[in-house]
């Protein structure tokens, strides 16, 4: 049996298929191989899953929200369970490309929902984010909290992609655990974030731009605690037995917040990315970006108690962990 990985040449789709297959699983993993950003920094992580686990690991270029293309790339392949991390990123993207979200989030987390119902999949777990919340200003954000006035077309398109889920298990009853991931940063990350952005300005002397005027805070989150979250909720479906679940659900599914528990400033953020570089930044401060919120602040609760999710890594050691990656990649 195999599990499906969707966005596995992504960020996160590329640590979860590794540990994954360290673990001793079958992963095959899919991705479009979209230019929302370089194509060749996706090609290097799908190369370097290859190069290490070269028996484990199947992928398949395809576009899961072409469903005919996709049904075709899966024909033959024993599906246990599924990670869908496949979507189109990013909040400020969302506003000059809308429609790219209706597709890959919408019309393809739809397909996804389908491939799980017509195999009868043990557990799918999705990617959401904590862009669902919004302008709310009640920190931190609870899983319990109405989230119902998105701030981007991508934030919308995540929330639709919970609806549709309890949708799937309420009627299907398809076990489903969505995740709202707060600020996921590490190495292999991506070059739309602010980290990767920072330190690449940094590292070659140009203005960095702080928005807000750097009044901003962030829940940053490790990538190896991300994956940790992923893999326990993988592991535990929930149980179709209508008891109230995290999120609200009577039927087999729930939502988490997948965060570190800890909202940071930015500017202590640049303060570390500095130190790891050896040179100060050249703070360009900018008003607030169309789409953006002042803060993220995840209340992670429900997966401790459910999961046992502990995330161990803080700025402080996250961050250089980071930067020397970027400067070995990079060659700098």
């Amino acid at each position: 049996m195999t599990i499906l990985v969707t966005g596995a040449a992504g960020f996160i789709g590329y640590h979860v298929s590794r540990a994954l297959l360290a673990r001793g699983d079958r992963v095959l993993g899919i991705d479009n191989l979209n230019d929302y950003y370089p194509v060749s920094l996706k090609r290097d992580r799908v190369a370097e899953i290859e190069r290490n686990h070269a028996d484990g690991f199947r992928f398949q270029a395809v576009d899961f929200a072409d469903h005919v293309a996709l049904e075709a790339a899966l024909a033959g392949t024993e599906i246990e369970s599924i990670v869908h991390l496949g979507a189109q990123a990013g909040v400020r993207y969302s506003i000059d490309n809308p429609r790219a979200y209706a597709q890959a989030n919408l019309v393809g987390h739809l397909n996804m929902l389908e491939v799980g119902r017509q195999r009868q999949v043990r557990h799918l777990v999705y990617a959401s984010s904590s862009s669902v919340y919004g302008g709310n200003d009640t920190m931190p954000f609870r899983v319990e909290d109405r989230v119902d006035h998105p701030l981007s077309l991508y934030a919308a398109t995540k929330k639709a992609d919970e609806l549709m889920s309890e949708t799937y298990a309420h009627l299907y009853r398809l076990p489903l655990t969505g995740l709202r991931f707060f600020t996921v940063y590490g190495p292999w990350g991506r070059p739309d974030m602010a980290m990767w952005l920072f330190t690449d300005a940094i590292l070659h002397d140009r203005p960095i731009k702080v928005f807000n005027n750097g009044d901003m805070r962030r829940d940053f989150t490790y990538i190896d605690d991300i994956v940790a979250g992923i893999v326990a909720a993988l592991d535990n479906a929930p149980p179709d037995d209508n008891a109230e679940k995290a999120g609200g659900s009577r039927s087999p599914h729930r939502v988490y917040n997948i965060g570190n528990h800890r909202s940071e400033e930015l500017g202590r953020l640049i303060d570390l990315i500095e130190g790891a570089c050896g040179k100060p930044a050249i703070r360009d401060l900018q008003p607030m970006q169309a789409g953006d919120v002042k803060e993220t602040y995840a209340d992670i609760s429900a997966i401790q108690r459910d999961l046992g999710f502990a995330p161990a890594t803080t700025i402080d050691t996250g961050v250089p962990r980071f930067v020397e990656w970027f400067r070995g990649y990079h060659g700098i």
